[in-house]
């Protein structure tokens, strides 16, 4: 959609555009995200002009506008957008809006690290009725304290992040050992993502030296 519209419900009395082009610029963004699942923690840039709504980071719009369709409930975290998010998500995307987080195939948080236990890890019948998280953090570079390992990842790859909770490591390394069940990470910086999928492992860096 390329023109603003005045939508009942809407706080701004106005509604943000979505995707200039939308079939090529979710095309585009869904090749993106891929190549990002299948390259953990390699940052990549979304080549789309976007202007999200107040709460949602430029790459976490494109994200909803590529992943999201009326069969995919989606949690929004209430500390990270509000109304005005919620009404440019429905109308966009279409997508119902889930109360309970466990529910929701796609989710967006934001702060210093997600409750992982508060989305659906599928079972095993089902391991890809898990959630995929998109985690708007403040901070998101290819160098810094934390060491990833897995598949995808040639030996290592070291990943900064911020904000950061204690204790989030031991959470996903939980998480990982749910494999083939478990939840999916997108991290978003502005108008740039990087993936974790479950299947890999965060350490932090041992010593400053450490390559």
């Amino acid at each position: 959609m390329s023109v603003q519209t005045a939508r009942p419900g809407d706080p701004s009395g106005l509604l943000r555009p979505g995707f200039a082009e939308p079939t090529l610029d979710a095309q585009r963004c869904f090749r993106i995200l891929l190549d990002a699942m299948a390259h953990p923690g390699r940052i990549a840039e979304l080549p789309v002009a976007i202007e999200p709504p107040p709460g949602l980071m430029a790459a976490s719009a494109a994200l909803c506008l590529t992943l999201l369709d009326a069969e995919t409930p989606f949690w929004l975290d209430p500390a990270a957008a509000g109304a005005e998010a919620a009404a440019w998500l429905r109308f966009h995307c279409g997508c119902p809006l889930a109360a309970d987080s466990r529910q929701a195939a796609f989710a967006l948080v934001a702060g210093t690290a997600p409750d992982l236990t508060r989305f659906a890890e599928g079972d095993d019948l089902a391991p890809e009725a898990s959630a995929t998280l998109i985690w708007q953090v403040e901070r998101l570079e290819e160098s810094g304290p934390l060491v990833l390992t897995g598949p995808g990842i040639e030996r290592k790859r070291a990943l900064g992040l911020a904000p950061l909770a204690e204790g989030f490591l031991e959470a996903w390394a939980a998480n990982g050992a749910l494999f083939p069940c478990g939840l999916d990470l997108v991290l978003v910086c502005g108008g740039r993502l990087a993936a974790l999928p479950r299947t890999t492992r965060i350490a932090r860096r041992e010593t400053d030296g450490e390559d």
